[in-house]
């Protein structure tokens, strides 16, 4: 697994994987708009494992959906991998998941091929991404299922056909890893095993990002972003403080925490020193 030493210095000298500016997505239907992201900005790094948390309705699926490029942005920048996703041609997307993009959905059943055992279906995603028969042998590993490379997934269990789609986003080390709730159908041994396969990927150079509600996770990640409403509400590096996210118009979003000590919404700001204070005003009850 990545350092908070060694991810520091990748952040600082390596180009992001992923680059949101203002990102927003809107869906629209016969009742009304619903805004699921509000003008996000995020970068994700290579070798980096960012975990997502926030309650439901928070926007952490669209934002998900959105980086494995498996939808477009209603408005802001997104490029993933050098692609920008609100212009790039629909094929140069398809092209872009299959060959570039690992991808963990919440239902591993939907992304499995079912005729397929767990080795043929490596062997076909190694072959999209250039990777060869070691590779398969590896994935396969480290995910605990050497021994069912030949089953195909309506003879495992659902925790073996959740790991197998593991193994079939981290085949071939793509550069970007994304993972919906990928520990939610598994018990505590390979809900851990999944996390250090998903951890070495980053340490072996992967942007990854996860979405989870477990706390078991979160410790797990060099990175941790809450969403609220659309928006980051906070970013948390291993080891380090719980700090507020600045938008790219000066919206400070607080934690929680910190959000409760303003009731009304509004806060006295003093600088002086170098140094920003934020206060409840004065005239607050």
């Amino acid at each position: 697994m990545a350092t908070a030493e060694g991810t520091a210095a990748q952040v600082t000298a390596g180009r992001a994987a992923v680059t949101c500016h203002g990102l927003v997505k809107v869906y629209r239907s016969a009742t009304g708009e619903t805004h699921a992201l509000r003008g996000l900005d995020l970068l994700l790094h290579p070798g980096v494992l960012t975990v997502v948390a926030g309650p439901s309705g928070s926007g952490k699926s669209s934002l998900l959906h959105l980086v494995a490029a498996r939808d477009r942005p209603s408005a802001g920048d997104l490029d993933v991998l050098g692609t920008d996703l609100a212009t790039a041609p629909t094929d140069a997307l398809r092209d872009l998941r299959r060959r570039r993009i690992g991808f963990v959905a919440q239902r591993a059943s939907g992304s499995l091929f079912s005729h397929l055992t767990a080795a043929e279906q490596l062997r076909q995603v190694a072959a999209l991404r250039g990777a060869d028969a070691e590779h398969i042998g590896q994935a396969l590993g480290t995910v605990d299922l050497a021994d069912r490379a030949d089953h195909v997934p309506s003879a495992s269990s659902g925790g073996e056909q959740q790991r197998l789609a593991v193994a079939l986003a981290l085949v071939g080390r793509p550069p970007l890893v994304v993972a919906d709730e990928p520990t939610a159908e598994l018990d505590h041994a390979n809900a851990d095993l999944v996390m250090s396969a998903l951890a070495l990927a980053a340490h072996h150079g992967s942007a990854v990002l996860v979405t989870s509600h477990d706390e078991r996770v979160i410790s797990r990640a060099d990175r941790v972003l809450r969403l609220r409403h659309g928006v980051l509400s906070s970013e948390q590096h291993r080891a380090g403080a719980t700090v507020g996210v600045i938008d790219s118009t000066g919206r400070l979003q607080l934690p929680p925490e910190a959000l409760d000590l303003f009731p009304q919404g509004r806060a006295e700001v003093r600088i002086a020193d170098g140094e920003v204070t934020l206060r409840p005003p004065a005239d607050s009850p």
